[in-house]
């Protein structure tokens, strides 16, 4: 019996390429839905390879179009800055769970002076001040666009900056400033490119040197001490309303700070120190949810958690009753509050409810003792400057 013969062998698979000049005879539309499907790391190198590509980050319809087909998103970071290394920032890659390898330099779209400071982080956007050119530098550095602002007046010294970026209404400046015989407030709105003043700010609210206005609802939330309050600003209106009893958490008058925190959707939170004669013994969060479509709050305050003794024991320790070094912010999921005097993150996981310490950064050099501030960096390519 013989066997059964041996089929021949496929023919060898031919390899054709593809002809270059086909990309030249897209249309235009056709070739931008095939570069949004390329995730953004590799689109950016090509930025540099024709003027087209390149304009292509600042076209709204490709970023659109991208933002929805991308399947690949850039990590969130958590980034440290210090007075005693600028234009160095470590990245704390959130997403990762680790520390990044590299810091983060922005020197391709500073100048070269070194009095330049980063001072405020929203929606991938950056904003430095430049005291030596009396401006501030708002800048992208995943898109490298920028935008350099001169200050409202001259000499200008600023006691306290909040700068909110939205995908809607572009990025906002409101600045909270001691001039020459008196107390000033000036908004900036990228829409317009101008700085106009507002009324209603009697005061810097409260001892918040290091804590930002908290956008919420359409509106900046303030909250102020001694005794405490919440004040709204609402920057289209540019109308300052303070708001009632109502509002108050349980309860107020033992208080000895308190920092406000928006998670960007819902609920905005409340951080508060809970003691006597102006000493902390405890922290407490609580929450209260907005009253939608820009209406803003209603309710009241919700007692969520309250910060576990041998916890609350060593932050006390680490900011020392000086509560005007305590700031807090949100960062993808987590409420995370912060003293200017320490190198380490205390923040509440809301999803889980459980409280944890952000490590201190490997790199840092031993003799930083004050002067951090951390900031949500979250890289987004449709924020412009």
């Amino acid at each position: 019996m013989h066997g059964r013969r041996a089929a021949p062998p496929p023919p060898p698979t031919r390899i054709v390429e593809m002809d270059p000049r086909i990309w030249s005879l897209l249309p235009r539309e056709l070739l931008e839905h095939v570069l949004s499907f390329l995730p953004l790391r590799a689109f950016l190198p090509l930025r540099s390879t024709c003027k087209h590509f390149n304009s292509l980050l600042f076209a709204p319809s490709f970023v659109s179009r991208h933002s929805s087909s991308s399947s690949t998103s850039l990590s969130s970071f958590l980034l440290l800055s210090h007075p005693n290394c600028p234009q160095h920032y470590p990245l704390y890659d959130s997403t990762a769970g680790a520390w990044h390898s590299s810091a983060l330099s922005p020197s391709l779209l500073l100048p070269t002076s070194k009095n330049s400071s980063l001072i405020s982080a929203s929606n991938g956007l950056l904003c430095f001040s430049l005291p030596n050119s009396s401006s501030f530098l708002i800048c992208n550095l995943l898109t490298r666009s920028r935008r350099e602002i001169k200050f409202p007046s001259f000499p200008f010294v600023f006691e306290l900056l909040t700068f909110v970026s939205t995908p809607k209404l572009g990025y906002r400046i409101l600045i909270l400033a001691s001039g020459s015989s008196r107390f000033e407030a000036f908004l900036y709105d990228s829409r317009f490119h101008s700085w106009r003043k507002v009324n209603g700010f009697d005061r810097i609210p409260g001892e918040t040197y290091h804590q930002e206005g908290v956008y919420f609802d359409g509106r900046l939330y303030f909250a102020t001490a001694e005794p405490f309050s919440i004040v709204r600003f609402d920057p289209e209106a540019g109308a300052t309303e303070r708001c009632g009893p109502e509002l108050l958490p349980p309860p107020p008058h033992q208080l000895t700070f308190a920092r406000l925190v928006s998670d960007g959707g819902e609920r905005l939170y409340l951080v508060g120190g809970i003691g006597a004669n102006g000493i902390a013994r405890g922290m407490k969060l609580w929450a209260l949810r907005g009253g939608g479509g820009g209406g803003g709050l209603s309710g009241r305050w919700e007692e969520v958690e309250s910060l576990p003794e041998p916890m609350c024991r060593k932050f006390m320790s680490v900011c020392y009753h000086n509560y005007e070094h305590v700031y807090c912010f949100w960062h993808q999921g987590m409420l995370c509050i912060c003293c200017y005097t320490w190198p380490e993150i205390l923040y509440y996981r809301a999803s889980r409810r459980t409280w944890h310490w952000l490590p201190k950064c490997p790199s840092l050099p031993e003799k930083w003792s004050c002067g951090f501030k951390w900031y949500s960096f979250l890289p987004e390519i449709s924020a412009m400057a």
